[in-house]
């Protein structure tokens, strides 16, 4: 029986349909067995960490507007992510940043360790990348100049080990995505008319 609704539910999963009320019903009525080994009550807990507020805020999704963040605040254009709290940050494109437009991160109490710069879908050039990583060195902050998407994946992941961290992000000007990504907004469409 068990099996069987295992079967079922593995089989629907794949295959993007939900299960019945009475098949995961079925799937978590039986008695619960535990052994010396393993003492809980058998269930799997998954987190995704930059979908918990506890955290601090992270960066869940960005397009050529601005961005979302994991308590669903959404926010248009560059802004100043910080692990408690969110600022606009004064620039158009990269050629904007220079030290008035940095200033602001020397001056922060608690200071910060690092400083991550998403500059939109462009990779660095060489020279800017230069003149911020030297005008923080006086400060003692390390710098990291990035793609937009991977200074919001480096700022998630510094700021869920809780490391004090700042980043400076400006909207890509183009966004690619993938089937993936297709099919999510078209389950996700479907999530929203469906009823129970």
């Amino acid at each position: 029986m068990i099996r069987h609704a295992l079967r079922t539910v593995a089989l629907q999963s794949r295959s993007l349909i939900r299960p019945s009320i009475s098949e995961v019903r079925q799937l978590h009525s039986f008695p619960a067995k535990f052994s010396k080994a393993y003492d809980h009550d058998g269930k799997t807990k998954v987190s995704i960490f930059n979908t918990e507020t506890d955290l601090g805020l992270m960066i869940t999704g960005y397009s050529q507007y601005g961005f979302r963040l994991n308590n669903d605040m959404v926010l248009i254009g560059p802004i100043s992510v910080f692990p408690r709290s969110v600022l606009s940050w004064n620039v158009n494109s990269f050629e904007d940043i220079n030290e008035e437009s940095l200033s602001l991160f020397p001056t922060l109490e608690p200071k910060i360790d690092v400083l991550i710069i998403g500059i939109g879908d462009q990779s660095p050039p060489p020279s800017l990348s230069k003149r911020i990583v030297e005008f923080m060195k006086k400060y003692k902050i390390n710098v990291e100049v990035l793609r937009t998407e991977q200074a919001c994946a480096t700022f998630n992941f510094l700021n869920a080990e809780n490391r004090m961290v700042a980043c400076a992000l400006i909207p890509p000007l183009h966004v690619s995505y993938n089937e993936n990504d297709i099919l999510q907004a078209k389950l996700k469409k479907k999530e929203l008319y469906e009823t129970d």
